[in-house]
């Protein structure tokens, strides 16, 4: 169903577009999502500050590399205009090249969330450090080559040769 609320959406704005008519403005009651924000309430990854920072702050608190998940947080480096970096949800992994986000905040979308946008791995190592991201304005992916940092996944790292100690419950009378 969504699909193909989202299929009727494309379908009208592209239809708008070829008829040479400006879609309405923003209104002013509806939000307007920042990308950390978004990433933050959709990943369920609970770090706060820029986008620049995420990569830093996720070092020991979750675990971060550089092939996608589903889920996974791809932290964007600080780049150009994008001063403040940028943080995209992985939604959906096609290959080891491409891969789906949604996100917020980007290009010709500013304050808008923007679902399962193409993403392709052109770094050299295919170790996606470096992508290109479509741009529905040109119909195909854009031409800014994007440095990325890597994949924040959900999950906290594994401690590695440490032994959790295991608690005994208290019996009535014991301390």
């Amino acid at each position: 169903m969504i699909k193909r609320l989202t299929a009727v959406a494309v379908a009208t704005t592209l239809g708008i577009f070829a008829l040479g008519v400006a879609p309405a403005p923003a209104k002013a009651d509806e939000p307007y999502w920042q990308c950390v924000t978004f990433a933050r309430m959709f990943s369920g990854i609970q770090i706060f500050g820029d986008a620049v920072t995420w990569w830093r702050q996720a070092q020991g608190r979750f675990t971060t590399g550089h092939r996608p998940q589903t889920g996974s947080v791809l932290a964007f480096e600080a780049n150009g205009r994008m001063n403040r970096g940028h943080v995209a949800v992985v939604s959906e992994v096609l290959t080891d090249r491409v891969i789906r986000v949604t996100h917020a905040n980007w290009g010709g979308s500013r304050g808008k969330v923007e679902e399962n946008v193409t993403v392709v791995d052109v770094s050299n190592s295919n170790d996606w450090t470096a992508v290109k991201v479509w741009y529905n304005p040109i119909h195909d992916l854009g031409t800014t080559v994007y440095p990325t940092h890597g994949f924040i996944y959900q999950q906290a790292p594994q401690a590695a040769g440490v032994q959790m100690a295991s608690v005994q419950p208290v019996g009535p009378g014991q301390h």
